[in-house]
């Protein structure tokens, strides 16, 4: 089946999903032969929204290899994921950050050792509208900024104008990694959001309001920049230079804001689990830099 059959049969599935239910909620469900499988063989992958393209695609192109098999990927965030896998509810856990002692805990608690996987790599991009002056940031006016010590962009260079913070929700995977490696610089701290912080349940809000409003400034993975938001230079320290997220700049260690992306699976994977995980760690890996994430470097 190509691609664009089956990208077809995905928006078929999703608007006939959404006139059943009538819910909203970001969640796609791509198949092969609907008329050969079943629920129980599924394989069920929720959880980080950052990841959620990426799934879709590997799950297109494996299904595009295997017309028989039938992947339901499903957005949230990370920690609606880890949850479902922890309720032993989903195959894979897509996550943009490790996984919490406490979910640990409550996963063993239920008989299940998670095993994680790493996936991908990603950059996370600091952004503001096009027109602000401002081209670089150092981690530490990142800090201030969203804590509420700098409150205008006068203060880094830019015009006198109030900063608008926009942030993720907390059950994002990318909110805990910006609380934790950023605003508290990956030391131990009690630093928090400002409490002015907008929050945005997905990426595509945070674009949306990038876009408009120029004296926002909100942070998102590579993959979800657009061509109208500018990405600022981060600098690790005062006097070091502003370097812009890409593959490159991962890969070389100079961009400052990097992560790895994960799946979890609760034990060592099996069957089609383990064969499609096989497939998203070896071939699949050619899809990842066209959709802007960076792809695992080969051993």
């Amino acid at each position: 089946m190509s691609r664009s059959a089956i990208v077809a049969l995905v928006i078929i599935t999703v608007l006939g999903a959404l006139a059943l239910s009538g819910c909203g909620g970001q969640s796609v469900q791509a198949q092969g032969k609907p008329e050969q499988a079943t629920a129980a063989d599924t394989i069920e992958n929720k959880g980080s929204d950052t990841l959620v393209n990426l799934a879709l695609a590997w799950a297109e192109d494996y299904m595009a290899l295997h017309p028989d098999a039938r992947i339901s990927v499903t957005g949230g965030g990370t920690g609606t994921g880890i949850a479902a896998m922890i309720n032993g509810t989903v195959d894979l856990a897509s996550a943009s950050r490790s996984m919490k002692e406490e979910e640990l805990e409550a996963a063993r608690a239920n008989g299940i050792e998670p095993i994680e996987h790493v996936v991908a790599g990603d950059a996370i991009a600091v952004v503001v509208h096009p027109s602000n002056p401002v081209d670089g940031l150092t981690l530490q006016q990142i800090s201030d900024i969203y804590t509420g010590k700098i409150t205008n962009w006068q203060q880094v260079g830019g015009e006198d104008r109030p900063i608008v913070l926009l942030s993720r929700e907390s059950n994002s995977g990318t909110y805990v990694y910006f609380l934790e490696e950023v605003i508290r610089m990956g030391e131990k701290s009690d630093l928090l959001f400002s409490p002015d912080t907008l929050l945005m349940p997905s990426s595509e809000g945070i674009s949306a309001e990038v876009r408009q409003n120029p004296n926002a400034i909100g942070y998102d993975g590579l993959g979800y920049v657009t061509p109208d938001q500018k990405m600022v230079g981060v600098a690790a320290a005062a006097g070091e230079p502003f370097v812009l997220p890409s593959v490159a700049t991962v890969n070389d260690g100079t961009y400052p804001i990097a992560r790895e992306l994960f799946m979890y699976t609760a034990g060592e994977p099996q069957g089609k689990i383990k064969d499609y995980l096989d497939f998203i760690l070896g071939e699949g890996q050619a899809v990842v830099p066209t959709l802007g994430f960076v792809p695992l470097k080969a051993e």
